[in-house]
């Protein structure tokens, strides 16, 4: 038989340890599509294929697709023009390619037309203006992302059963799973579709106890790993709630977690929920602490290990919250996130009450000194300054400008609530009269101080020279065209980067009309690093509310970050010779984060960006000069670029962000 048209040969490689395929072409490439079906293992981790589009100067583009986080993911998008090679990193075992062509681009847009047919004006006006670049991403949102409205849809093409030859279920005995589950009388039925479903694990090695508050119905124990009111045996422990339904081979993948020579501490998995709005999915981040606390986002299924239980002094019937909450005040040291879809979770009500009362009562019982701050039904923490505060140091580089330097100073000095800061203004050869009227306005405030730096432009070298000029614990990073809005947004960020686990801490960042530019950045969204959710209205709460509270993210950015000068001078600041302008500010959370210590993004910060109108747009050489160090970022945090911990696989870097590929 002959192959379809526009089929690609998959043949192997073997001179680069990673791309280990290469995708052969059965027609020329250019102006066409590229359409990817693939599978794999659904035990294996499910970490983002990597596409690379290779020309024949040398240069290359690169793609990062989806986690194919239900055993199949699909990836579409366009062959970028010069392309000679397409080469595919990809796991080495267990993962499948099912079908590779090329598609015209009016195929491409009939495709679109049908899924997201509102995207088809935008497409139309790009088209009129001739910008193939934002042409080209708007047909691959159209065409190949489905927001998470559209789950069911999503879910039934990915889906897959199992395959004995290429689902590799864990080898060896799997430890014994404890599970809890407490109901009412009037749940009996609820009760029976979750013991139903236990009853179907393909991993059998568990214990379940049943707890009935009231009579306990007839005919509900019909397995002997059944028992009423006693605590269950197991290397973990978790609770079920009534009419919890886990998938098949959920506890397999849960046990898989506890067993080896490194058992996990605490492991979770996603799950899916029938909504008013119909069925949607969890689909949870890396672990989290501070959104763990906050959020209770792992949900169900968890289970935490007997050792850590007993190491937290939680008891039976304190419930799945406290547990939830005292494993996490515990520090468990191995955690395992399983990307998988395996729990369609019971609905229950909203109790904030409860949370707050069984958060305070963790927090005192595990000494720790975080207060609870809540605003309406969302509560977060409050981590305490010392007395007296640190004292801040503040730096601004800048050049020329004034109208937007007068607003950033005027916010700092003026209009901020914390009580000891100084602000070091490098100044990179100004020539405007009106950069030099503003110094002479503020000679007389002792808390201001010049640095001149005249030269060429390089943001990290000037910042770099700031700090060593300053004299604060903490240091905070301020562009020139940002505005304070609200006075306690100092206070919140040093309460955050005073925090031995932390590193670099980032603000809620709007544009001028209000909508979200910063709300922390994810590593591999547009393909290098990007901004989580830009352009949504402010009040957006994010996927499983995480943005209502400060949480764990990849990176923030430099326009507004603190950071204690330990920490700066532990990795030696921003790094001025690979990344003089651009990426700079993730590159350098990254390096944080390799010695331990991770950023936070707060909602509690809140200022203006007006952003990049200081240098405007990068155009020509400018654009030349920012690809080259987003290709030195690619190379260097290509691993992490593959596999953000605080971004779910399934999700798109397309869009800007929590749109399903």
């Amino acid at each position: 038989m002959s192959p379809a048209p526009g089929a690609c040969r998959i043949a192997p490689r073997t001179d680069d340890p990673d791309f280990t395929r290469e995708l052969i072409p059965g027609r020329p490439v250019a102006g066409r599509w590229l359409a990817l079906d693939y599978a794999l293992d659904r035990f294996a981790d499910p970490v983002r294929p990597l596409l690379r589009f290779a020309r024949s100067d040398g240069t290359h583009e690169d793609a990062l697709l989806p986690g194919p986080v239900l055993g199949r993911a699909a990836w579409l998008g366009p062959v970028p023009p010069g392309t000679a090679r397409i080469l595919l990193a990809a796991p080495a075992e267990g993962f499948r390619i099912e079908a590779a062509r090329l598609l015209s681009r009016g195929a491409v847009l009939a495709i679109g037309a049908r899924r997201r047919p509102d995207k088809l004006p935008v497409a139309l006006y790009q088209w009129l203006r001739r910008d193939a670049r934002r042409l080209r991403n708007t047909l691959r949102i159209a065409a190949g992302v489905r927001p998470l409205a559209e789950y069911s849809t999503w879910k039934a093409e990915r889906a897959r059963p199992f395959e004995p030859a290429l689902d590799r279920v864990p080898a060896g005995p799997l430890p014994r799973l404890g599970l809890i589950l407490e109901a009412a009388a009037d749940e009996a039925e609820a009760v029976r579709r979750t013991v139903a479903a236990l009853l179907a694990q393909g991993h059998r090695d568990w214990r379940l106890s049943l707890t009935w508050r009231g009579p306990a119905p007839a005919g509900l124990l019909p397995d002997p790993r059944i028992a009423a009111d006693t605590l269950p045996d197991g290397v973990a422990m978790g609770h079920l709630r009534p009419g919890d339904v886990l998938a098949p081979d959920a506890l397999t993948h849960l046990a898989a977690a506890f067993a080896g020579s490194a058992p996990a501490d605490l492991a979770y998995a996603d799950s899916e929920a029938d909504t008013r709005d119909g069925l949607r999915p969890s689909l949870k981040p890396g672990w989290s602490p501070d959104l763990a606390l906050t959020t209770l986002y792992p949900g169900r299924p968890l289970l935490v290990s007997a050792a850590l239980v007993a190491r937290t002094g939680w008891a039976p019937g304190q419930g799945a919250r406290a547990l939830l909450l005292a494993a996490t005040l515990a520090g468990p040291a191995r955690i395992r996130r399983i990307p998988r879809i395996l729990c369609r979770a019971a609905p229950e009500a909203p109790d904030p009450d409860g949370h707050e009362a069984d958060l305070a009562a963790a927090l005192e019982r595990a000494g720790a000194p975080a207060a609870l701050v809540r605003t309406g039904d969302v509560l977060d923490l409050d981590w305490p300054l010392p007395e007296p505060p640190p004292l801040v140091s503040i730096v601004i580089p800048t050049r020329d400008r004034p109208e937007l330097l007068r607003v950033a100073v005027r916010g700092v000095l003026q209009d901020t609530a914390y009580p000891f800061l100084e602000l070091v203004i490098v100044d990179n050869g100004s020539t405007d009269p009106g950069v030099a009227a503003l110094h002479a306005e503020w000679e007389s405030d002792k808390r201001v101080r010049r640095l001149d730096r005249p030269g060429p432009f390089n943001f990290s070298r000037l910042v770099n020279d700031g700090v060593a000029a300053s004299r604060g614990a903490v240091l905070v990073l301020l562009n020139n065209d940002v505005e304070v809005l609200h006075p306690d947004w100092l206070t919140a960020m040093v309460r955050q980067a005073l925090r031995p686990e932390v590193g670099a801490v980032g603000a809620k960042l709007l544009f001028g009309n209000g909508r979200i530019q910063h709300a922390g950045v994810v590593v591999g969204l547009g393909g290098r690093a990007g901004h989580i959710l830009r352009n949504r209205p402010a009040d957006t709460p994010g996927h499983l509310g995480r943005l209502t509270v400060a949480h764990e993210v990849a990176g923030v950015t430099a326009a507004c970050l603190a950071v204690t000068r330990e920490k700066f001078d532990a990795v030696g600041g921003l790094d001025s010779e690979a990344f003089p302008i651009d990426f700079n500010d993730i590159d350098f959370c990254l390096r944080l984060g390799a010695r331990g210590w991770h950023a936070i993004w707060t909602p509690r910060a809140v200022l203006a960006h007006h952003e990049s109108v200081s240098r405007g747009p990068s155009v020509g050489a400018a654009r030349a000069r920012f690809e080259a160090e987003g290709d030195r970022f690619a190379a260097r945090w290509r691993g992490t670029i593959r596999d953000d911990p605080y971004y779910h696989p399934a999700f798109s870097v397309t869009t800007f962000g929590e749109e399903l590929e």
